[in-house]
């Protein structure tokens, strides 16, 4: 198996070591993993690609590239450069520092990655772990996800999961804010959401005068619906959520067509 990963983190981020790992598990002595990472942080910059200029892209080492551009910007790096003659059988994205579960997956970069890699036609799957005070001062924070990360993936890889429509599943794993032998199992889980827990603007005045906002999260740990990836991780559970990049509400069409009669 070839395996392509990625994160918004950077090419220096613990996660990626932590994804490398899992990577190399999943594609045995035989498989290949490649690299094509952000060069620098992009958290928070959803599906966005570099559409007005170009990305550079340095080869660091064997199979391991840098590009100074997003996530879905790797992706298409690596679909269409890197491994344009030997194209992946999987992406892997993270393992994101920090959950990317509830309404964080819609600024995810991590996120990005996968629905790229769904819209490219290859099976993609995004990874991340959620902190909080039973993970956070571990000595391995990603202990859960470094762990319970390889045999996740594969128990995703079966094909009766996937499918080929227009818009193919992707697919957005969770591992919870605890240690790795306190992991209860797995959970496919609905998107969740944090109620009052929203993204903000925070104005601070720099020695010079000059006014700057800085964007701030809300608390993480607040309760999301039972059934949901949140709620499932703070129970200690992975959460698996299926996801598309098909944004159309389907239940309002029909309510949309006689409204508008």
């Amino acid at each position: 198996m070839r395996i392509l990963i990625t994160n918004d983190d950077g090419i220096n981020a613990p996660g990626l070591k932590v994804l490398t790992d899992i990577a190399r598990d999943v594609a045995g002595p035989d498989g290949e993993v490649w690299t094509v990472a952000p060069a620098f942080e992009q958290s928070g910059v959803g599906h966005c690609i570099s559409y007005t200029h170009p990305t550079m892209i340095v080869e660091l080492e064997e199979r391991r590239f840098a590009a100074e551009g997003s996530p879905a910007d790797c992706i298409i790096a690596g679909l269409y450069d890197v491994l344009k003659d030997t194209p992946p059988d999987l992406i892997l994205s993270g393992v994101n520092r920090g959950n990317n579960a509830a309404e964080n997956t819609l600024y995810s970069g991590t996120i990005g990655a996968c629905i790229e890699g769904a819209l490219q036609g290859v099976r993609s799957i995004a990874l991340s772990q959620f902190y909080g005070p039973d993970n956070a001062n571990l000595d391995n924070p990603f202990e859960a996800a470094a762990h319970h990360g390889a045999e996740t993936v594969k128990a995703l890889l079966q094909d009766s999961l996937w499918d080929d429509a227009d818009y193919k599943l992707f697919y957005n794993v969770n591992f919870p804010p605890v240690a790795g032998a306190d992991v209860k199992g797995l959970a496919p889980t609905t998107q969740g959401f944090r109620l009052n827990t929203r993204f903000r603007a925070e104005a601070q005045t720099s020695p010079t005068g000059r006014r700057f906002l800085w964007v701030r999260g809300g608390p993480q740990h607040e309760p999301t619906a039972p059934g949901t990836d949140a709620a499932a991780n703070l129970d200690g559970y992975i959460s698996i959520t299926p996801m598309r990049a098909d944004l159309t509400d389907y239940e309002m069409i029909a309510r949309l067509d006689e409204a508008l009669k």
